[in-house]
C-alpha cells in the first residue's frame, strides 16, 4: 500500500485549537467493526459500551516541557530543541530546529546560560544527541525554562498546560500527549470501576515514532523511530489473566496499542519489561492483544491512521472519517474521539 492511500480531505476549520472546558463533552463516533455500523454519541456515553470484566489499558506517561529555545554560543544563531528521550548521564536525544548549525562540540545556551546543551553527536533528519549542562535539579530547571510542545497545527495559546496532560499522567518523559486519554476524568474511571472494569497502566514515552510524518510513499519502506515503553508485573498479571479468561482488553489510544502489541511480540505473552519499540502497524498486521480501541482522529497519511485502518479495516476506517468530516467532528489532539468496538 502507498502513503497516498491514507490521505483524506479535511477542512482546516475542523482542526481543534483548544480543549473543551469539560473533557467528557467531546463527541464520540462509535464504530462497530463487526457490522460496519456507526453511532454519533458523546464521550460521557462510553460507560455503556463496557461490561464487567473488561480491562481498560491506558498510557500513564506525562508530557515534559520539552521545547527549548536558545542560541548558539559561537554565533548567536537561534536554535530550537525538542527533547525526545533521555539517555545516559544527562545526554538527551533531541530534534533540532536549524539543525544545520549544530555540529559535535556546538554549545547552545538557554536563558542567559542557566541551562546549556553541548552536541555529542549528530543523526539524520535533525536528530542530535545533546549533553545538558546545568547546576541544580534538571527537572526543576526544565519545568521553569521549557515550553509545552504543542503540535504545529495548534495555533492558539494553551492557557492551562495541564489540559495537555491526561488526569492520570504520572511518569515523566513524553514529547507529546497520548491524546485519546484527554477525554477521561476521575469520575469516568470511578463509574467504570463500579461497573466491574479493571484499569491497567502501561507507559510509552511519546516521541518521533508516534508523530513523525511518513518518509516514503511505499509504507513498507518507512523507518519508525524507536520509543521507550514499559509494563509492570501487576499490569502483566491482569492482562494475562484477562486473556486466559477470554475477557476484553480495551486500549486507550495508539500508544497503549503499540505497547501491548510490542510486549506480546517480544515475549508471546504479557510480561514485566522495559523495551524500545519500533513497531509499525499497518493493514496486513496480525493482531494479538486488543479487542477495542478508543482513539482520536488522526492526521492524513500518518502512521496512526494506518494502525487504525489495520484494526478496523481500511474501508470502514475511511467511511468513518468521511462521516466525521460531514458531521463536523473536531479533529486531532484537542478534538473528538472514535470508539472502535467488537460488539
Amino acid at each position: 500500500m502507498k502513503t497516498s492511500d491514507f490521505d483524506y480531505d479535511l477542512p482546516q476549520e475542523l482542526i481543534a485549537q483548544t480543549p473543551l472546558s469539560d473533557r467528557t463533552q467531546s463527541r464520540m463516533l462509535v464504530v462497530h467493526k463487526n457490522t460496519g455500523e456507526t453511532e454519533d454519541r458523546h464521550f460521557y456515553d462510553i460507560i455503556e459500551y463496557f461490561k464487567p470484566g473488561d480491562v481498560l489499558v491506558r498510557n500513564n506517561t506525562r508530557v515534559i516541557p520539552a521545547r527549548l529555545f536558545g542560541t548558539k554560543e559561537q554565533t548567536g544563531a537561534h536554535v530550537e530543541l525538542l527533547l525526545l528521550r533521555q539517555e545516559e548521564d544527562d545526554v538527551w536525544e533531541c530534534l533540532a530546529g536549524n539543525a544545520k548549525v549544530i555540529k559535535p562540540g556546538t554549545v547552545i545556551s538557554f536563558h542567559d546560560g542557566r541551562l546549556k546543551a553541548e552536541c555529542v553527536s549528530t543523526g539524520d533528519k535533525g536528530i542530535r544527541r545533546m549533553k545538558m549542562l546545568y547546576s541544580g535539579i534538571f527537572n526543576e530547571i526544565l519545568d521553569e525554562l521549557g515550553n509545552v510542545p504543542l503540535p504545529p497545527y495548534i495555533k492558539e495559546k494553551l492557557n492551562d498546560p495541564e489540559r495537555y496532560q491526561t488526569v492520570y499522567a504520572k511518569v515523566r518523559g513524553s514529547a507529546a500527549a497520548p491524546t485519546a486519554g484527554l477525554h477521561f476524568t476521575p469520575e469516568v474511571f470511578e463509574a467504570l470501576q463500579k461497573k466491574g472494569v479493571q484499569i491497567a497502566d502501561v507507559t510509552l514515552h511519546v516521541g518521533l515514532g508516534t508523530f513523525r510524518p511518513m518518509s516514503t510513499e511505499n509504507i513498507e519502506e518507512h523507518d519508525m523511530h524507536s520509543e521507550l515503553c514499559m509494563m509492570s508485573q501487576e499490569t502483566a498479571d491482569i492482562l494475562n489473566k484477562a486473556k486466559e479468561e477470554g475477557r476484553r482488553i480495551i486500549a486507550v489510544g495508539t500508544t497503549s496499542v503499540r505497547t501491548l502489541e510490542s510486549v506480546w511480540n517480544a515475549y508471546g505473552r504479557f510480561a514485566a519489561c522495559t523495551l524500545d519499540t519500533k513497531l509499525f502497524i499497518y493493514p496486513g498486521y496480525e493482531w494479538h492483544t486488543v479487542d477495542c480501541i478508543l482513539t482520536n482522529f488522526h492526521l492524513p497519511k500518518s502512521t496512526l491512521i494506518m494502525m487504525i485502518s489495520s484494526f478496523t479495516g481500511y474501508d470502514l476506517t475511511f467511511k468513518a472519517y468521511r462521516h466525521a468530516v460531514e458531521e463536523r467532528y473536531r479533529f486531532f489532539s484537542f478534538g473528538d474521539c472514535m470508539f472502535i468496538t467488537n460488539e
